[in-house]
């Protein structure tokens, strides 16, 4: 991304028959047809691409994806889900759009808009309760209930087709935006060129638009135009079809199995927040999981009383393949759907260069971060902070009960030992025992992960311990957390939870009084005059666990060797629960070959084959 951040739209409108028509300042063209922007959507994009037979046909389990140059207004997706609702198979056939917005309607604006279409409100007001901030990236929009999907890159098309990985062809394109004469950036050919990459064998396109520069770039890569009726006065619109030719040879197929289109009995290993959240969102797609797990879940790092989604946000120009920013984003949409989570505002103490974090408010939209003097806080302190207005807490094991009673989640206690891959499915093995066998497996047993794999990244152990204690006589307020390096909140009404110590490189576990000192220390170091209220740490209760982590601080996520039907989850150090449902829909996109919700560079940086060595060829060496 080249800008500094998201600029939404600016707006003028125009009143037509009571309906309020907006129209772009940046780009001088309304947002959909005067006559009727719905019929217009349904005539151009729905039937140019003829969705309403495709969409009706799919078989189980099947995944169709449709992709949008301009998303405006949500008109065309919200159309698109609409038919869907209408025609869609009664399987686990699953529709997701791609679409991309240089500049995003405010969410006022937005409602405001999509009033005009009274029949699409019961959708509208879905899209609108997870429409997201204006910051650059791919915000993944998730309605399971209805197996419908949204991804929505916020950036400039310039920047953002590139950026997307093809882990999933594209099915058909609505090629729509304002017309090339009022946006010929959008027409551009590098923009088509990454249009046709993200296609295949198959993919049709429509648009209202039958502009030479469109024709062009689609002709150029052997694609067939043909240009029917356009909508109401126009006498022609665009639609085409990439076909089969003997000459064709641009096809970048996705060697798709047809198992991807039945139910899939899945393995994973490991019950921690990673392996949970993976079970999750695998079970949510219609397919069974087994979970095995040595002891009990939640035994290892990720069993705390509490967890607390602090992100260390980067700076605006970052923020669309900043690991960190777009997985607490996401986080946000995921947890609030459990018992487990709380809403909660994080204050973050300004410690190590302080103007570079409290510089961040100015950056990021407005209202999501507060910059605070010393006397604004609410606890005393010397030191400025940054509140962060839009963050949460999460119970771990009132999360562990709700995902263990989704109806396609099994769990079973034992240790597998070896796993034993063939052509067609993976067997766990007990010892000499063959345990079970499933379609595919994924490892999320932190450190204990490289037991089951010949070859797996290094993974340092950390010992971090968090500490308890009552301060029913100076409770904090519940929806607010404190981060200094430490960080502490309410664990309950009457008890203060403390974390953590960080000791690199040892594996014990016992609770020892040095750790809760050392709990005490920081607290204390920033929120002196409170920390003197609390009782001595000899009273503490407290919790030790090893935490994995990489040499690059990036989660292990994908294949260890290719093509296999073994995969990983690990390496998660201390941001387990702000990393794991992200990271869970990234492995089920390479997995089940959908959509990948993260740019291309940062799924680079988070596959575990990263860290090992290319073998180079040698060339041979010939005597003169």
């Amino acid at each position: 991304m080249t800008s500094s951040g998201i600029e939404t739209a600016e707006l003028d409108w125009e009143s037509v028959d009571g309906i309020d028509i907006p129209i772009s300042r940046q780009f001088g063209d309304v947002y959909f047809s005067k006559a009727n922007g719905l019929l217009e959507t349904r005539h151009v994009f729905l039937n140019g691409n003829d969705l309403s037979t495709r969409l009706s046909q799919l078989q189980p389990f099947q995944y169709f994806c449709v992709g949008e140059t301009g998303f405006g207004t949500g008109l065309n997706i919200l159309t698109l889900w609409q038919l869907w609702q209408q025609v869609r198979p009664a399987n686990h056939s699953h529709l997701h759009a791609i679409s991309v917005e240089k500049y995003p309607l405010s969410k006022t604006d937005l409602i405001r808009a999509l009033n005009a279409w009274p029949e699409l409100k019961p959708l509208a007001d879905q899209l609108i309760a997870q429409y997201p901030l204006p910051i650059a990236g791919c915000h993944r929009l998730s309605f399971p209930e209805e197996r419908f999907s949204l991804d929505l890159w916020l950036g400039d098309a310039h920047d953002v087709f590139p950026m997307i990985e093809k882990t999933k062809a594209v099915d058909a394109w609505f090629l729509d935006g304002f017309a090339p004469s009022c946006n010929p950036e959008l027409w551009e050919e590098q923009v088509l060129n990454h249009i046709v990459r993200l296609s295949d064998i198959g993919t049709t396109f429509a648009s209202f638009s039958v502009a030479g520069v469109l024709k062009r770039g689609l002709k150029k890569h052997g694609i067939t135009i043909s240009r029917p009726k356009g909508f109401g006065h126009k006498r022609e619109m665009l639609k085409a079809i990439w076909q089969q030719t003997e000459e064709k040879t641009e096809s970048s197929a996705i060697d798709q199995p047809t198992e991807a289109f039945k139910p899939q009995n899945i393995a994973v290993i490991g019950a921690g927040i990673a392996g949970l959240s993976v079970a999750w969102t695998l079970a949510q797609r219609g397919h069974h999981i087994t979970i095995y797990e040595q002891k009990h879940p939640l035994s290892g790092g990720s069993g705390n009383p509490l967890a607390l989604l602090n992100p260390k946000l980067c700076p605006i120009e970052q923020a669309h393949e900043h690991l960190m920013t777009l997985t607490w984003q996401y986080a946000l949409n995921f947890y609030p759907k459990f018992e487990a989570f709380r809403a909660i505002q994080v204050n973050q103490i300004a410690q190590k260069n302080p103007q570079d974090l409290l510089d961040l408010a100015e950056q990021y939209p407005v209202g999501l971060l507060q910059t605070q003097t010393p006397e604004q806080n609410q606890i005393a302190t010397t030191l400025s902070s940054l509140k962060l207005t839009q963050a949460g807490a999460v119970s771990p094991h009132q999360l562990r009960d709700q995902i263990l009673k989704h109806p396609n989640i099994d769990l079973k206690v034992g240790k597998i030992t070896q796993l034993i891959e063939t052509d067609s499915m993976v067997q766990l093995m007990q010892d000499q025992d063959v345990l079970a066998e499933a379609d595919q497996v994924v490892v999320c047993c932190a450190k204990a992960s490289s037991d089951l794999f010949d070859q797996y990244p290094v993974l340092k152990p950390i010992r971090g311990q968090v500490s308890w204690l009552n301060n029913s006589e100076h409770p904090l307020a519940q929806d607010q957390a404190y981060s200094y390096g430490g960080y502490c909140m309410q664990l309950d009404a009457e008890h203060l939870i403390l974390g953590a110590s960080f000791y690199p490189n040892r594996e014990d576990e016992d609770v020892l009084l040095e750790d809760h000192v050392h709990n005490f220390d920081l607290i204390h170091s920033v929120y002196p005059t409170y920390a003197q209220h609390l009782p001595d740490p000899a009273f503490w209760q407290g919790r030790a666990s090893i935490r994995a982590q990489t040499a690059d601080y990036f989660p292990l996520l994908g294949q260890v060797q290719e093509n296999s039907r073994i995969f990983t989850f690990a390496g998660l150090g201390s941001k387990g629960f702000l990393f794991a449902p992200l990271c869970s829909e990234i492995l089920a996109a390479l997995m089940l070959y959908e959509a990948c919700p993260v740019p291309a560079s940062l799924l680079q940086k988070l596959n575990p084959r990263r860290f090992f060595k290319k073998v180079k060829t040698k060339k041979p060496y010939f005597n003169a």
